[in-house]
């Protein structure tokens, strides 16, 4: 079976693009890198050069698939440039779904992400839950449009299924989409020293191989309109960390820094961005996120998809064993 993959050599859609090759799949890559294609290239891979935004490549992509995974987006902290995050998240997820339809495919799955939702409250958060604050990112405010496009698609007749994982980790590029296991090397090299607020909110941390299996269930078993939860263990800050030590006998000393203290560092730090133009490790936007609650429920994707999850430990060891391997 062909498939086109979007954001094939991001975090997510390189693990996929490897577990579907695996699989037996044929697999087109559309890339604008021709470095990072190097690392998922094969005989199975087929690369076509373009852009989501470009709506000839897309469907130069597409012609012969039978399903699509549509994972290219501006995932990155911060851009000088607003409205480029909200073209390529939003009309380019348009652009995909158009070129889709013109084309014959009907089976796809959409990546958004569980912080389109919003913070939890007394209980996990699910599939259901009304969102009760605004958007804290531009990448969150134009996940949520973006899935507002995939609803008018599913009524064109588009069978989309849409994923919402949560924080994720594991072995992988280093990219701004695989920041948790960026601040797990940190740790590993004695350079992470500090935790917003007191460190008791939680947030929901998953392994990158649930997630790559949780995409092929959701093609499989997933319903067109429905979103899914893709999650793994609720735990706060203080709890990660303290897992973290435990795993690897490593001690860091950890300043816990007033919310109000984050928020002047993290303005200092997008000041500093837009004169020099290199990304800030956070924003305002994101301090203000991490003061919440963000527990998760993937019940909804156990139940109906037969999604499975690692228990955070064990994926944080496989995590160390990983970083310790390429230091």
């Amino acid at each position: 079976m062909r498939v086109f993959v979007t954001g094939s050599t991001g975090f997510i859609g390189a693990a996929l693009v490897r577990k579907l090759v695996s699989e037996g799949y044929d697999v087109v890559c559309l890339y604008r890198n021709p470095e990072k294609m190097k690392n998922i290239l094969t005989e199975k891979v087929e690369p076509v050069k373009g852009d989501i935004l470009d709506f000839n490549s897309l469907t130069e992509a597409c012609r012969g698939c039978e399903r699509l995974f549509h994972l290219a987006a501006f995932t990155g902290v911060w851009s000088r440039n607003r409205e480029l995050i909200r073209r390529l998240n939003v009309e380019g997820t348009r652009n995909v779904m158009k070129a889709a339809l013109q084309t014959g495919i009907r089976d796809i799955v959409f990546t958004s992400t569980a912080g389109v939702i919003g913070p939890s409250s007394y209980s996990p958060a699910n599939e259901e839950t009304e969102r009760t604050t605004g958007f804290f990112t531009l990448y969150e405010e134009t996940k949520a449009e973006a899935e507002n496009v995939i609803a008018d698609y599913v009524k064109k007749g588009l069978n989309i299924r849409t994923v919402n994982p949560t924080r994720l980790y594991g072995p992988g590029e280093l990219n701004a989409g695989n920041s948790v296991t960026r601040i797990i090397k940190m740790y590993l090299e004695g350079k992470w020293h500090f935790v917003i607020g007191d460190g008791n909110s939680t947030g929901n941390y998953v392994f990158i191989d649930d997630v790559v299996k949780g995409h092929l269930l959701a093609m499989e078993k997933g319903k067109a309109g429905e979103r899914y939860l893709l999650g793994g263990e609720n735990i706060s800050y203080n709890g990660f960390f303290k897992l973290l030590e435990e795993i690897t006998g490593i001690k860091n000393r950890l300043f816990r820094l007033p919310v109000s203290l984050s928020l002047a560092f993290a303005g200092t730090a997008v000041a500093f961005a837009y004169i020099t133009g290199i990304e800030p490790f956070i924003t305002p936007g994101h301090v203000r996120r991490y003061s919440y609650h963000w527990q998760v429920s993937s019940d909804k994707a156990i139940k109906e998809l037969g999604y499975s999850l690692t228990p955070l430990r064990i994926g944080l060891e496989k995590t160390v064993d990983w970083l310790k391997k390429i230091s």
